[in-house]
């Protein structure tokens, strides 16, 4: 079943409010909603508090992603985000790879009760049974795709002619026409809890948009995608 009501924030999901014990003041711009940190490089400030956060945001965050277990992994964490904060789950994301047989979605699509229940007991990862159902859905329905192209070909064909151009953060959309028409052909072809903004947000994750604010070091730096 899916849970369009339970779809997290896109890009401007972040850390908690505080900044972690010990960490250095930042110059910032409220109205931009940056911050310059002590690299000398602007941030969005949802990148800019936490290392983990930070490291994912320079590094990986908006970067193309076509194969299909990256691109499937990514999908499950999405939904497995719905309702929590991003550095939730990139913390426990090696417990989710080790869980679930490293997003292989020949050996997902492949569990029954018994790895269900087993996955229930893990406290390393979210335990929402819905969610987990769904993930062994979606593995089920990615191998399915790959009759008809694959997973990644399916995302890929939904990428804008045009992307945002954020100056702050209330520029990124929470969804487009394009996460909106893709949520409902990922529905139709039997995958679930791939609401609209879920969607949105996986787009951005992978590089089939790019949502980075027009002042950040990463803009453009996905080569799908001019700055």
């Amino acid at each position: 079943m899916d849970d369009t009501s339970a779809d997290a924030p896109s890009s401007s999901r972040g850390p908690d409010p505080a900044d972690p014990p010990g960490a250095p003041p930042q110059p910032t711009d409220q109205a931009t909603d940056v911050a310059v940190g002590d690299d000398g490089l602007t941030r969005p400030l949802w990148a800019s508090r936490d290392p983990l956060l930070r490291e994912y945001y320079d590094t990986e965050w908006g970067m193309p992603v076509r194969d299909e277990r990256g691109l499937f992994e990514r999908l499950s964490l999405e939904a497995f985000q719905s309702g929590l904060s991003w550095a939730t789950i990139l913390r426990k994301r090696p417990a989710f790879r080790a869980a679930f047989d490293g997003f292989d979605p020949d050996r997902v699509a492949a569990y029954g009760p018994a790895e269900v229940e087993r996955l229930m007991g893990d406290a390393g990862i979210v335990r929402n049974r819905r969610k987990i159902d769904a993930t062994i859905a979606n593995a089920a329905a990615t191998v399915r795709l790959r009759a008809d192209g694959g997973l990644g070909e399916l995302l890929w064909s939904f990428q804008p002619a045009q992307t945002p151009r954020p100056v702050t953060q209330a520029d990124v959309p929470s969804s487009s026409p394009e996460s909106i028409a893709l949520a409902k052909e990922l529905k139709r072809r039997g995958f679930a809890f791939v609401g609209p903004t879920t969607l949105f947000a996986l787009m951005e994750a992978v590089g089939i948009i790019d949502t980075h604010l027009l002042s950040s070091h990463r803009r453009g730096s996905s080569g799908v995608w001019p700055a």
